[in-house]
């Protein structure tokens, strides 16, 4: 059984439900924030215009991303072109944010996540999620070419995963932490991980999130408000109660766009957190499902290219990233619409939000660099393959000349000693033939 190829169609269904989704976000962030910038900036499109830099410096970082060669198991290789490097570089900045941001970080809605650099707030959270599953998936490449065995690979992974969830639950940011494990399931789930051990990684990773749910008061509140939010509709259930509304109102074609009545100061973090609840308001279930149908394409065209891909890293780097992508938007818009309680994380390419942005196109980028080698690699097998086929029938042709050379040597002598002429003796090496005496 041969493995389907991905080819130049992939690379650019991915990269065309990237750029719907950004444009989308575009219209519903302009849409959702306008009245209250215009209220509290006096500038209707001030997130508008943030969000336009994000997006310029997302494609900076999407583009760079995409040139990156990455080569596993090149001796040749650059410094920069080795797997080990890259994903420890990320992995160790993200770290050292973290840090940052329990040290000297800015908080908002009861959660400290940001730390300023030159002016701009970052949320390294964002990039501790690139950093670790680049490390998943420079172990699990390993493991499978037998470089490393099960116990060492379980070890590995917690060495690079718990110091990043813990630094990240202590902001406190469940979301995030849960996003982050989703995705790295999925990857041991691509990399063919046995299936007892990821159940056995199922229960016990159950069993952690409701021992933290259970012992964070404000956790098991927000737990509750998911199950009956008209308890407590003022407070615990007011985000969900309010997202709903918006839903309702929204029907089938919405309420048009740019009408939403959720977003006058009803509906919180309605650019951020909430933005695919006033999507729904005002351009309804068919708006809706357009986004969903996106993410779904830019999840076929993200397997697609992994699948295609010529070597097992490359292979587990686009699966892992599509998953880690798909995985936040599938959170959120569960959240949203009441299937899952709050767990406060954007929604990726469409919802307001520097870090978020940036660090998703550069995810983004890494897909389109795999997708980009093994267009080349193929290409290279091709040529040498169209080189190998020409010099083969040069071969071919240079034998049935020599063939036929020396058929036509034995033509021409044959001819000759028909005609019994002197010369023929002469040329075969024979006597010549007695004269007769007079």
């Amino acid at each position: 059984m041969t493995r389907p190829s991905g080819g130049q169609s992939a690379k650019y269904l991915f990269l065309g439900a990237t750029l719907f989704l950004v444009l989308v976000g575009l219209l519903m962030i302009y849409s959702a924030s306008s009245v209250a910038d215009y209220v509290h900036y006096t500038d209707s499109a001030y997130h508008l215009k943030k969000q336009l830099l994000f997006i310029v410096v997302g494609a900076l970082a999407l583009f760079g991303a995409s040139r990156v060669d990455i080569r596993f198991g090149c001796k040749n290789g650059g410094f920069l072109q080795d797997p080990k490097v890259i994903g420890w570089a990320i992995w160790g900045v993200s770290f050292l944010g973290l840090l940052g941001v329990l040290a000297f970080g800015i908080g908002k809605w009861g959660a400290q996540r940001w730390v300023v650099v030159a002016g701009v707030p970052l949320q390294p959270s964002e990039l501790a999620k690139l950093g670790c599953v680049l490390m998943t998936v420079l172990y699990l490449s390993m493991w499978q070419r037998r470089q490393i065995d099960s116990r060492q690979l379980l070890g590995r992974l917690l060495l690079v995963l718990l110091p990043v969830v813990t630094l990240i639950m202590l902001q406190p940011d469940m979301g995030t932490t849960m996003s982050i494990v989703f995705s790295i399931y999925l990857i041991l789930w691509l990399a063919d991980v046995s299936g007892p051990l990821l159940g056995a990684m199922a229960v016990s990773g159950t069993a952690v999130a409701a021992l933290l749910v259970w012992v964070e008061s404000y956790r098991l509140e927000r737990y509750l408000a998911f199950l009956n939010p008209w308890k407590d509709p003022l407070g615990d259930g007011f985000q969900i109660i309010q997202s709903i509304y918006s839903f309702g109102s929204g029907s089938l074609t919405g309420v048009g766009l740019g009408l939403s009545r959720q977003k006058f100061f009803y509906l919180p973090a309605a650019h951020t957190d909430f933005i695919f609840a006033i999507l729904g308001e005002e351009l309804g279930l068919m708006g809706a499902l357009a986004v969903v149908v996106a993410f779904g394409v830019l999840a076929y065209a993200g397997i697609r290219i992994a699948l295609d891909a010529t070597n097992v890293y490359d292979r587990l780097l686009a699966g892992g990233l599509t998953a880690m992508i798909v995985t936040q938007a599938v959170m959120n818009m569960a959240a949203v619409t009441g299937l899952m309680p709050i767990t406060g994380i954007p929604l990726p390419l469409v919802s307001y939000g520097g870090s978020s942005m940036i660090f998703t196109l550069a995810c983004i980028g890494l897909v389109l660099g795999v997708a980009r080698r093994t267009n080349l690699s193929r290409a290279r097998v091709r040529a040498k393959s169209s080189a190998s086929g020409a010099h083969s029938d040069e071969s071919r042709d240079a034998v049935s000349t020599a063939a036929m050379s020396r058929g036509s040597n034995r033509a021409v002598s044959s001819e000759r000693r028909r005609d019994s002429g002197p010369h023929l003796s002469g040329l075969d090496g024979g006597r010549p033939p007695r004269r007769k005496r007079a």
